[in-house]
């Protein structure tokens, strides 16, 4: 069942871990059903339960699967949407004179954690649409809302294009023209990343140009000119498109860590992703620890950019340095349980050090 729809490369991979001991009680209850068929057997796993704790339980039960479709009860996907968002705009205000006020940043980034979480939703409803079919073939997403049928196509795509919708309201508010310019091209990256999985072995890379969107907004935001041509404007061009790149670099990097923790499913489903690809631990630690430094380094080159200082170097960049490196050293790809810790903490532990030294520098220079 398993060879009609994956590569030699996953078939091997998928004999493999079938000889391989579980490491944790998580993988361990998984991979039966993971190596069994290309479909999920529906007595091996419990059928769907309604939450009992959290926000999503005291909802009413029509609107349970939609809270469940926008993973309202796992807001880490928002966390990593907004947090580039947050480092552009302090970034972005070292480039205006004088420098804005605590209160209009605090307003700025507002309006970019209501839309990250709009958007995050928006792009977990686009990304189930298409994948509904290959998640009910997996185990740990079998029990999403269009797979498991709790949620129709029709009214999967009626609630997209709403937090679509919703979206565009947010983004009105910002006070610059330029912000709904510069956001638009960020919904061809939100559509082509469900198709980035089944054409390529590095849709990681594709995620990393949607949700990296962010570390460019906080420029037009806050009215700071990327392309006039001038020698300020150059400056800021460099700070905005090293951040970004920056930002990919961490996205291919936290996302690695998540992939691995579907390899064998993916494998069966047909699934591609950068897991399957360097299937071995240490290649894949390989890989991330370059891709760590490509982080820290893109994003000193934008710190240069915008002159700043000891506050920034230390915190940001040896912050994010000393947060990756032990993540890269600690993280059992292997486990699916260590992989999801580290991809649910990681986000604070790296991407909390890189805004506390760009807030940091704002906070030194505000108070001179």
């Amino acid at each position: 069942a398993t060879t009609s729809l994956a590569s030699p490369r996953t078939t091997s991979l998928i004999l493999r871990l079938s000889h391989t001991k579980p490491t944790d009680s998580v993988s361990a209850a998984l991979l039966p059903c993971r190596l069994a068929s290309t479909a999920i057997n529906p007595d091996v796993l419990p059928p769907y339960a309604p939450p009992t704790t959290g926000l999503v339980s005291v909802l009413p039960p029509a609107l349970i699967p939609y809270a469940e479709l926008i993973r309202l009860d796992k807001p880490t996907g928002a966390y990593y949407l907004f947090l580039p968002c947050l480092w552009s705009t302090f970034l972005a205000s070292i480039f205006v004179t004088p420098l804005p006020s605590p209160l209009a940043l605090a307003g700025t980034t507002a309006l970019f954690a209501a839309g990250a979480l709009i958007m995050r939703g928006a792009g977990c409803t686009i990304n189930d649409l298409w994948d509904r079919s290959l998640d009910a073939r997996v185990a740990r997403t079998r029990l999403r809302p269009l797979a498991r049928g709790a949620v129709s196509p029709t009214s999967a795509l009626a609630f997209a294009g709403g937090q679509l919708l919703a979206g565009l309201v947010v983004l009105l508010q910002f006070p610059q023209p330029a912000c709904f310019l510069y956001a638009t091209p960020s919904l061809l990256f939100v559509a082509a990343y469900p198709l980035a999985k089944r054409v390529t072995y590095y849709p990681q890379l594709v995620l990393g140009l949607t949700f990296s969107w962010g570390a460019v907004m906080g420029f037009p935001a806050l009215g700071v000119s990327l392309l006039d041509g001038s020698a300020q404007s150059d400056l800021a061009l460099l700070a905005a498109a090293a951040l970004y790149a920056s930002n990919v670099a961490w996205t291919v990097l936290y996302d690695t860590v998540y992939a691995h923790m579907d390899v064998a499913d993916d494998a069966a489903a047909g699934i591609k992703s950068i897991a399957l690809a360097h299937p071995s631990p240490a290649t894949a630690k390989a890989i991330m620890s370059a891709l760590a430094s490509a982080q820290v380094g893109l994003l000193g080159v934008a710190g240069w950019a915008a002159g700043l200082g000891p506050v920034f170097w230390v915190g940001s960049c040896g912050g994010a340095a000393g947060a990756l490196a032990t993540m890269i050293w600690k993280v059992r790809l292997e486990s699916v349980k260590d992989c999801w810790w580290w991809f649910k903490w990681g986000c604070w532990f790296v991407g909390g050090a890189v805004g506390a030294g760009l807030v940091g520098e704002y906070g030194v220079r505000y108070a001179q």
